[in-house]
């Protein structure tokens, strides 16, 4: 299936800009770093944020405020939970975005209503900042891996239902749930393989070459290693679980490409992947369509747990 190739407006002053020599692709040095800056390609960034925490407060007040509990000795290593009102229901993990330097469980509240009426809970996971981390992503991908068996040991205590466990990501969110896809579960943690039954990962990063080369890489500390093990898509035979990738047509040039490279290679791999291009969307307005039953996130959310907004 051919899919929609990134068309990227120059302003007048880098129509201007005499191009310097190739770093990755057909990139030079800045474009490959505006690639991976979301406020070159998303100005109104600031008002989208805005209106994610705005509600994120109005959706605990309308639920109560969410379970808090630990899933690791570390005082970051907390997940709010948010619970529907059915017994042994299907359990939402959320891996919070914020270029791997911030983000919050609270702050992402948003989207607890939605998927808390259609039927499940709901459970947002706290972790690192990667400059807590020493620049390693390594601590950040354990966090959210333990975060998860976690929810698989004690889902049935908060009337979750262990074997109907859904991980849902966004941004360098949805790269740490890649790398949650990639986890052998039998091996790290005594756990069914298929611990996890679907991912649906809205506009995420899947090979870190070009991150590492871009200027994340000034508060990343990449390494080869690094770049190697936490690439998801160089490791597809660990891919089990059925994937969904959405990614808005105004995101930048690299953010289209990751996950439309990934798609590709998943199914190259015969493994089960669904991509969704969101016309007219940057990457903070399609993170807010989780909030919406019938938004392009939201609606790929519950078609894979196959629940019905009541």
């Amino acid at each position: 299936m051919s899919r929609p190739v990134p068309v990227v407006m120059a302003t007048p002053e880098e129509t201007a800009r005499a191009k310097g020599p190739h770093v990755f692709l057909d990139y030079d040095q800045k474009e490959l770093d505006d690639a991976y800056d979301q406020a070159v390609y998303a100005p109104n960034r600031n008002q989208v944020n805005v209106r994610l925490a705005r509600a994120s407060e109005l959706a605990c007040e309308r639920l109560g405020a969410p379970q808090r509990m630990a899933y690791g000795p570390a005082a970051i290593e907390r997940l709010d939970i948010f619970r529907t009102h059915r017994n042994n229901a299907p359990v939402v993990v959320f891996i919070h975005g914020g270029a791997w330097q911030g983000g919050t469980a609270a702050e992402h509240a948003y989207a607890a209503e939605v998927i808390v009426r259609a039927g499940a809970h709901y459970v947002a996971v706290d972790f690192d900042r990667v400059q807590d981390a020493g620049g390693s992503l390594f601590p950040m991908v354990d966090q959210v891996r333990r975060a998860v068996a976690w929810v698989y040991r004690n889902a049935a205590n908060f009337g979750g239902d262990p074997g109907r466990i859904h991980v849902v990501g966004k941004s360098s969110g949805s790269h740490l749930s890649g790398c949650v896809a990639i986890t052998d579960w039998q091996k790290d943690f005594g756990m069914p393989a298929d611990t996890v039954k679907g991912y649906v990962l809205q506009s995420g990063m899947y090979d870190l070459r070009g991150p590492r080369l871009s200027k994340r890489g000034a508060y990343v500390k990449f390494t080869d290693a690094m770049e190697q093990e936490l690439s998801p898509q160089r490791h597809l035979d660990r891919i089990g679980a059925p994937i969904v990738l959405i990614y808005g047509s105004c995101e930048t040039p690299e953010f289209q490409r990751q996950s439309s490279d990934f798609a590709e290679a998943l199914r190259a791999a015969g493994r089960t992947v669904e991509l969704i291009y969101a016309e007219g969307y940057n990457h903070f307005e399609i993170a807010e369509t989780l909030a919406n039953p019938y938004g392009f996130v939201g609606r790929a959310v519950l078609e894979q747990l196959g629940l019905d907004m009541e």
